[in-house]
């Protein structure tokens, strides 16, 4: 979400209601989820109030506190075996400073986490990921331009065309590596803790 917008719009209401409810069904208080998921007490009042758009390691942090996969934080409800999610709906969860954007097209609750993510990086966007639970694994695959893929400090340079698989339980990033902006698809498979 990371946008610059300072007034609640209503996905971080949503995420907000659906976090306090999730902290209260597990008994937990502020500070004890603050403290597990590593915010301040005055971040996660934020994010439960509906008015902070939590940025998508605040959003990753809170979900695994929970116990939850980052889908059950931002999706709408899902009702049926067959979900289908509409072109220009899915939502926006990070923003770059030169416009680019990272939505969440779809994912699957299996117990495992399965996400399937459309970016956008305009010249000079990065976006560094702490590293997911263990066993995470990503794939990604470059649609347009091309993509720094840095992994535990080693870059590949990704080609339109190319894909790659990673460890998603270790420090990763991706950057344009080019003055071109670069289109992906990413593919993230979290197993249930």
């Amino acid at each position: 979400m990371e946008s610059s917008s300072s007034a609640p719009d209503a996905l971080a209401v949503a995420i907000g209601a659906r976090v306090r409810e999730a902290r209260q069904r597990r008994s937990l208080t502020l500070d004890q989820l603050a403290e597990s998921a590593e915010l301040s007490r005055r971040m996660l009042v934020n994010v439960e109030q509906g008015t902070a758009n939590p940025s998508v390691a605040t959003l990753l942090r809170l979900a695994q506190a929970l116990g939850l996969g980052l889908p059950e934080l931002v999706e709408p409800p899902r009702a049926g075996d067959v979900v289908v999610s509409p072109a220009g709906t899915a939502p926006v969860l990070w923003r770059g400073d030169a416009g680019g954007t990272a939505s969440l097209l779809a994912s699957a609750k299996t117990p495992d986490v399965l996400e399937l993510w459309t970016w956008t990086m305009h010249p000079g966007e990065s976006r560094d990921s702490d590293p997911h639970p263990a066993g995470t694994r990503e794939l990604v695959h470059v649609l347009g331009g091309t993509l720094e893929l840095v992994v535990d400090g080693e870059s590949q340079t990704l080609g339109a065309g190319d894909a790659a698989s990673f460890p998603g339980d270790r420090p990763h990033g991706y950057r344009t590596a080019h003055h071109e902006p670069v289109t992906f698809i990413l593919t993230v498979f979290e197993p249930a803790p």
